[in-house]
């Protein structure tokens, strides 16, 4: 039988307003696509954001581009010999060459095939490349709001590692009346707002509030003075806007001390996962995480878990209303369900 590719659009209304330093979000868009062979079907996701070009008309038109493509590979059990196969990292390196201009829709069909190919296996995406099974806590970011009503939100979500969104002109108070409290975790994302001189200054206040690290706190083009905040910084240094493709790995070792891999800027989870392992041929600090998405995306997130120091994968758990079900959390723990691929049952396709 062949493949099918198909993909509908969502909206997906937020539980409160997301604001970083660039934007807020009040309902976030997204894309699932599904891979299916009429048995079995794989579902994977990607965001609608514009500030990485990402919009509907140009999903679309990736999905339409690859679409024929897709739709003429044979099912991939039904091939003689099951060296054949076409296992998911081959099935990328065909679709990715004409997907170069729009990484967000490579990675929602690169995330439901490696869980439609899981599912022909009977096995779960991430027993297809670790044995591991212990997972970092998901973090749960606090966006950007007054003081008060970031507080309000800790009250509101008891959680053992929040991310604090940063980029204003009261960033130390925030971080002050947020400490004051909850003793819980605290990680810190500029978003690409401070400049060299603040992030070493305040990385020194930051560590008196017991922050582990702080995330992007330059713009990504200003190598100059990421190498000089990671040699003055008295925290950890991660990159997020400044590590997006595999190409950027190497790079940011010798400007951070780790990195943040998003499955939408790098490609889904085949790069992700060849991100990982020169991230730590580098000697990176790894972590992962979301850009507001849904349990489709979460779930397949979740697969990389095991592989990393650190995980953000908090996107679900900020929407009023989700679209499907998968992989939970109960205060930061990861819950897979028992299930085959990622686990994702969509409420309606």
């Amino acid at each position: 039988m062949a493949l099918t590719l198909s993909f509908r659009f969502f909206e997906l209304p937020l539980a409160h307003p997301f604001t970083i330093s660039r934007y807020t979000v009040v309902v976030q868009k997204t894309v699932v696509a599904c891979i299916s062979d009429g048995e079995f079907s794989g579902y994977g996701e990607a965001t609608v954001n514009p500030y990485y070009h990402s919009t509907v008309e140009r999903l679309t038109a990736s999905f339409a581009k690859v679409m024929p493509m897709i739709n003429g590979l044979s099912d991939p059990s039904l091939q003689v010999e099951p060296a054949k196969q076409c296992h998911p990292t081959e099935f990328w390196a065909q679709i990715a060459p004409h997907l170069q201009e729009d990484y967000f829709a490579l990675c929602a069909i690169d995330m439901a095939y490696w869980d439609f190919y899981a599912r022909k296996q009977g096995q779960t995406v991430r027993s297809l490349f670790t044995t591991q099974t212990q997972t970092p806590l998901t973090s749960y970011t606090i966006a950007i709001d007054s003081p008060d009503v970031m507080r309000q939100k800790i009250l509101e979500k008891p959680w053992p590692i929040y991310k604090i969104k940063l980029g204003t002109r009261d960033d130390l108070k925030i971080v002050e009346t947020l400490r004051k409290t909850t003793d819980a975790v605290f990680r810190v994302d500029a978003n690409a707002a401070w400049t060299a001189d603040q992030a070493i200054v305040y990385s020194k206040i930051l560590k008196d509030f017991d922050v582990e690290f702080i995330e992007q706190p330059l713009k990504a083009d200003d190598a100059e003075g990421m190498k000089r905040v990671k040699a003055e910084s008295s925290l950890p240094v991660i990159a997020d806007e400044s590590c997006q493709r595999e190409a950027d790995v190497e790079i940011c070792a010798g400007q951070f001390h780790g990195i943040n891999i998003k499955l939408m800027k790098c490609g889904g989870i085949t790069p992700a996962l060849r991100m990982i392992e020169n991230a730590k041929t580098q000697g990176l600090l790894l972590m992962a995480g979301c850009m507001t998405e849904s349990t489709v995306g979460i779930s397949g997130l979740a697969q990389i878990a095991p592989l990393l120091d650190f995980i953000d994968a908090d996107g679900a758990l900020l929407l009023r209303e989700d679209i499907a079900r998968g992989v939970w959390f109960e205060d930061g723990k990861i819950h897979y369900p028992d299930q085959s691929g990622t686990g994702v049952e969509l409420f309606g396709f």
